[in-house]
């Protein structure tokens, strides 16, 4: 219903503009054209003329040299001469005596090496044994063994451990052991019944050290 009263009321008023265009065309058209005055065009000069820049020529006069006397040379200082000396330079004191050097024969000249007992070179840390770790007290062992003259350890033997977990670990460790082998007459021999002590220490909480067991 809304569209039909729409068309109703929209195609009379569409109708009245189109006349209404259609009649101020006609209008337009029916009028003669005129052609309009043409417009005169207008010029512009920019920088008629150039003035000439003139340029001004700087004139330098030199004067002329001076002739300059040289200064004399100054005046020569006469220099005291140093008198030679008159003692000689090398007295009695100062001389080197001479002397006739020693003449050593090889057959009366001979070193000799003094006697010596082995003295230890490196001594290797023994391993602690996991079992012995776990206890309360640190411990050590009294080893006794021979020193070969190429410095080695051998017939090790343990005289007294404070515990049976020590004695294998101080072996081993004793075997690693390196010696300057005795010397008798400047030549190296064995030495028997080195004795030695190799010490377990176990630390605590606190990082001291914990006694060894009594008895």
């Amino acid at each position: 219903m809304g569209n039909f009263i729409r068309w109703i009321f929209g195609i009379p008023v569409a109708l009245f503009l189109t006349f209404a265009l259609f009649v101020t065309m006609m209008a337009m058209i029916s009028k003669e054209w005129q052609a309009q005055d043409k417009v005169a065009t207008a010029k512009f000069e920019i920088n008629p003329t150039v003035e000439d820049i003139q340029v001004v020529e700087r004139q330098t006069v030199i004067d002329q040299v001076k002739r300059v006397q040289t200064p004399p040379p100054p005046p020569q200082i006469e220099r005291q001469q140093a008198n030679q000396p008159s003692e000689p330079i090398a007295t009695l004191q100062g001389a080197v005596p001479k002397f006739e050097p020693p003449k050593i024969k090889r057959e009366n000249f001979k070193i000799t090496v003094s006697d010596r007992d082995a003295q230890p070179l490196f001594r290797a840390p023994p391993v602690v044994p996991p079992r012995f770790l776990e206890g309360d007290n640190s411990g050590h062992c009294l080893v006794k063994f021979d020193v070969s003259p190429e410095g080695s350890p051998f017939n090790i033997v343990n005289t007294n451990c404070t515990s049976r977990l020590l004695e294998r670990s101080t072996v081993k460790s004793v075997e690693k052991w390196k010696f300057a082998p005795k010397v008798v007459d400047g030549r190296p021999v064995s030495m028997t019944g080195v004795e030695n002590r190799v010490v377990y220490k176990l630390l605590d909480e606190r990082g001291k050290v914990l006694p060894e067991p009594r008895g």
